[in-house]
C-alpha cells in the first residue's frame, strides 16, 4: 500500500452488525486505540514496524500514520498533540468494519454527562454525523471519544 493510497475513508468499510451484547461494559465505545504524541514520526514507525505493526492509514505529509497488528492499532501523531491520548472510535470494530447500529458520540456524551465527568468538549446537541468527545482522566490522561460518521 502506498501512502497515496491510505487516505481513510470510513464509507468504504466493511458493514459488520452492532456491537456483541453479551460483551463486557457498560457504555459501548468502539474500537480503542492509542494515539502516540511521537517526536520523529519516521523513526516511531520504522520502530513500531520491527515489532510487526503495518501502516494502513494516514498521511505522513500532514505528520499521521495509522498502524495495525492484528487488531492492536496505535495512531502516530507528530506536532499534533502535547501528550498520547487514549482513542475510542464508536461505530468502528478493532477489525477496521462500520457497526450497522451503535452508540451515537452525542448519546456518550450525553452520559458521561449524566455520571457526573467533565467534557472539555464535544459535539453540539442536535448535530449528526462525525464528531468528537475529549475529557482527562483523574491522573491527567487525555482520553478522545472520536466518531468518524
Amino acid at each position: 500500500m502506498t501512502e497515496e493510497d491510505q487516505q481513510f475513508d470510513p464509507a468504504t468499510l466493511p458493514v459488520a452488525p452492532a456491537a456483541d451484547p453479551n460483551l463486557p461494559g457498560t457504555l459501548e465505545l468502539g474500537a480503542f486505540s492509542v494515539s502516540l504524541a511521537v517526536a520523529d514520526l519516521d523513526a516511531s514507525r520504522r520502530f513500531y514496524e520491527a515489532l510487526g505493526f503495518v501502516v494502513t492509514g494516514g498521511d505522513a505529509e500532514d505528520n499521521w500514520l495509522i498502524l495495525k497488528n492484528g487488531e492492536s492499532t496505535l495512531g502516530l501523531f507528530h506536532e499534533m498533540f502535547d501528550s498520547n491520548i487514549l482513542t475510542f472510535n464508536p461505530g468502528l470494530t478493532a477489525r477496521m468494519e462500520r457497526h450497522g447500529t451503535f452508540t451515537d458520540v452525542r448519546e456518550v456524551a450525553q452520559r458521561l454527562r449524566d455520571a457526573g465527568l467533565t467534557l472539555t468538549s464535544a459535539p453540539e446537541a442536535g448535530s449528526a454525523g462525525a464528531g468528537s468527545i475529549m475529557l482527562v482522566d483523574p491522573d491527567g490522561n487525555a482520553v478522545l471519544i472520536d466518531q468518524f460518521f
